[in-house]
């Protein structure tokens, strides 16, 4: 009987364990497509980049028929994109788009989500897809569509202004940089107004009701309770438009057709885009892409070290 009882025992252990191991093993079995996705779209080429920004490729001959040697370039073609001036003038001009153009955004989008989730508001769920569907616009399709209204001959706004005896210029040096953040304002500003509305939606409508029998109105409600708990999603939106910012390129790219005042590297990822294609120096445009990974990096960390600061 004892051993019966032993062998029964052992049998439901021996079961126990190969459930329990099915169990651990099920997780990493369903995430491995997508881990296996990962890795080849975006942690291999994150690691290629990085080793070609720190190779020197030569090529022996005129096209390279007598051999190509590779060798560790230290940290040469890092310093080759940074003498380039005009690689660091594309820097300092997406920084000042920036400045600029992510707060206008996040306050429009701000605003809007608080109009739309407002107790007095109509309509809501029509005007939120309207705002949206700009998002939905490719790049590209969108510059097309603005500079029917930039080029002169095209644009009726410009026709006018011109009747008025008004000078408008939108492609200009002083003004194309701001042409652009017109385009990238009306692109992103729905997508971020529905990340906020999300947010509002999260707040418990008791803290409202509680605020209205204490004789609040729609601004202190959005001052005092609205404000403060949609910071996380405003911090988010003003990350994601950071780095947006430092990859700014479909707009440019289709508008340098029509504005001299835009060449090859009008920004960071035009210039290591001319670099790799029209210069043929892909280690270089691997070190400039670096680079450009590196700032991004860098104002999002001091950006949210900043918010986190104030919050605390």
């Amino acid at each position: 009987m004892t051993t019966t009882t032993t062998i029964v025992t052992g049998s439901a252990q021996s079961r126990s364990s190969k459930r329990s191991g099915a169990v651990r093993r099920a997780p990493w079995i369903l995430l491995a497509p997508f881990l296996l996705l990962f890795l080849l779209t975006f942690v291999l080429p994150i690691v290629v980049a990085i080793g070609s920004s720190f190779t020197r490729v030569t090529r022996s001959g005129l096209f390279g028929e007598a051999g190509v040697t590779s060798e560790f370039a230290w940290f040469d073609n890092y310093a080759q994109a940074i003498a380039d001036g005009n690689f660091v003038a594309s820097i300092g001009r997406v920084l000042l788009f920036g400045i600029v153009q992510v707060p206008v955004m996040i306050v429009a989008a701000t605003v809007l989500a608080l109009l739309l989730e407002s107790a007095s508001a109509k309509w809501p769920g029509f005007f939120r897809a309207t705002y949206f569907m700009p998002y939905g616009v490719p790049g590209v399709i969108a510059t097309i569509l603005w500079s029917f209204l930039y080029v002169p001959g095209l644009s009726p706004i410009v026709d006018v202004a011109s009747w008025m005896g008004i000078e408008v210029d939108f492609l200009g040096a002083g003004t194309v940089l701001w042409s652009i953040a017109n385009i990238v304002t009306w692109t992103y500003v729905g997508y971020n107004m529905l990340i906020i509305i999300a947010q509002l939606k999260a707040i418990p409508g008791e803290l409202y009701e509680a605020a209205r029998v204490d004789g609040a109105g729609p601004w202190r409600i959005a001052r005092s309770i609205q404000l403060p708990l949609i910071a996380p999603a405003l911090v988010l939106t003003t990350v994601f438009s950071i780095i947006g910012t430092l990859q700014l390129f479909a707009e440019p790219q289709v508008l340098a057709k029509f504005s001299p005042a835009i060449d090859s590297q009008y920004t960071p990822n035009l210039s290591a885009y001319t670099t790799a294609f029209a210069y043929n120096d892909y280690n270089v445009a691997a070190a400039q892409a670096v680079l450009i990974a590196v700032v991004a990096f860098i104002l999002s960390f001091v950006f949210l070290r900043l918010t986190n600061r104030k919050g605390s």
